[in-house]
Formats: structure tokens, sequence, C-alpha cells
């Protein structure tokens, strides 16, 4: 659909489900990409902790009659919707993990950006003579994660997670991808790895601690993590300390952000704009905390 015909026939309402979310910059990116295309975006915040798959499937609904182009889903839905939807992308089928939902003619069809988002993020880190990367948790932005290295062929791919079982399904799941081995602990998925990402939530605030102990960080390193509040995580300022290259959860929060636009409208959106929205709001949120 062009811009013009996609402005003119309807107002783009877009949103997130997940919890705690009130510190998302996605209002802020979505509604700025919006704007520089001409379109009147509004992008709804839909915090309910705890929810259940009643609770989950009646907020779907609303997206479905309400007049959503779509929606994300973030911590802790997003394996949780999967059941819920009515068609699933290939690559979202594959991980069985939901960050997208797109609303079309009354159907609802999950996708999974995280993936395409962190797959065009990490790439640059790679090196072409081969790569053993550890990821730390399995859940659902762990899997997009796990999914991403194994699409951008990394060689030795690690994962861990307190789940076992967790991270038995994944590599299950990874077999057909390139395969992934289980590591029995963080010492073990970190042993000789040129790579770590962490895919848990451990470091976002109010939470301060770290996925892995700083002993096990090292100069000839790369360290990336899925956390972005705060921008440097513990994780990522004890991987600068030893030397380490790091990588925030900038670019994955833009990229997948950007990916997720083009499913909602067909337009691909401004990564720019996109990324000096992320930056407006991370000024303001560390302004404001070290204000407290």
């Amino acid at each position: 659909m062009s811009k013009r015909g996609y402005a003119a026939s309807k107002k783009l309402l877009t949103g997130l489900i997940g919890a705690p979310i009130a510190h998302s910059a996605s209002p802020a990116m979505h509604e700025r990409a919006a704007e520089a295309l001409g379109l009147r975006g509004h992008y709804q915040l839909i915090e309910v902790a705890g929810a259940d798959a009643a609770g989950l499937r009646m907020m779907l609904e609303g997206v479905r009659r309400l007049g959503f182009a779509g929606v994300n889903v973030t911590y802790p839905y997003k394996e949780a919707v999967v059941p819920l939807l009515d068609e699933l992308a290939p690559g979202a089928a594959a991980m069985g993990a939901v960050n997208t939902v797109v609303a079309r003619d009354g159907r609802l069809i999950g996708h999974n950006t995280d993936t395409t988002g962190f797959a065009r993020a990490v790439a640059p880190l790679l090196a072409p003579s081969g790569n053993a990367v550890a990821v730390i948790g399995t859940g659902g932005v762990g899997k997009a994660i796990a999914f991403a290295l194994a699409s951008l062929k990394v060689s030795g791919l690690r994962i861990f997670d307190s789940e076992t079982a967790r991270a038995e399904k994944l590599a299950s799941l990874l077999a057909r991808h390139g395969g992934a081995t289980v590591a029995k602990s963080v010492e073990d998925a970190l042993d000789g790895a040129t790579g770590l990402v962490n895919g848990t939530p451990v470091g976002m605030l109010p939470n301060r601690g770290m996925p892995v102990p700083a002993t096990l960080l090292h100069e000839k390193m790369w360290v990336a993590d899925a956390v972005y509040s705060p921008l440097i995580t513990p994780l990522l300022a004890a991987a600068q300390a030893k030397g380490a290259r790091i990588m925030t959860g900038r670019e994955l929060a833009i990229y997948q952000a950007a990916d997720a636009f083009e499913l909602f409208t067909g337009l691909a959106p401004s990564t720019e704009d996109m990324g000096e929205a992320f930056d407006e709001v991370m000024a303001a949120r560390s302004a404001a905390y070290h204000a407290a």
C-alpha cells in the first residue's frame, strides 16, 4: 500500500502487550516513524501483569476488533500468545515465539522481528573466520537471538538457561538450523567463546544483577545485551572494564521496531528517525534517574 493510500485509509493504531513496559521506548519510535511518513500514529502500552491464556485471548480479541494494525508482544508473553493466533510466519513458527502480531482482515498473524532485528545488529561483530557464541537465557528473546545467530551461520552456538529443559527444547528446534550445544553452566557456555549475548531480563532496572560473573569476561570477546534500560547494563559495564567490545540493546530495539512497523503498514520507516526518538527517551530517562 502506498504512503498516501495507507494515510487516507485509517489512523495507525498499534501497541505493546507485556509487563512491565512503562519504560518502553517503542511508543516514541513508532509514533516518530509514523509522523515522518505522514501518518496519524498512536502506539498504546497495554500493560497487564500475570495474564493467563484467557486474559491474553481477551486482549488479542481487542486488537482484532478495535482497529489495530497490530501489536508488539514482549516479556512475559512472547511464547504464551503463540497458540492464540490464527497464523504464524515461518520464522515465528520455527521458534515458537512471537514479538509482533499483525491484524489483517480479522486474522492475527504472528511474526518475530527480534530475530531479524538482532541479525542486522550483531552482524558487524561476527568474525568471518568463525565464531563461538554463548547465549544466556532461552525464553522469548533468547530464542530469537539464537535463531538470528544460526541464520548468520555461527559455527559454535552454546545456549544456557537455569531451566535446562527449556534450553534442551530450544536446541531441538535449532537442530534443523545449524544446531546448538546446551551448556551445563555459564562457565561451560563461555569456555572459549568469542561472543556473549544476554537474552534474560537480568540487569533491567531496577534489577542491577549480572547474568554471568565478571571474572568470565575478557578483552578478546564481544558482549551484547538485549536489555536497554539502562543502556549500559552492569554486564556491559563489566565487559567494558575488561576491554571487551560491547553492543547495547539500542540496535536491537531500533531494528526490531523498524521491521515491525513495516509489517504493520507495508511502509519502510527511517531507522534514523526511530533512533533519534529512542535516544531522546533514553536521555530523558537518564536525566530523571540521576536527578532522583
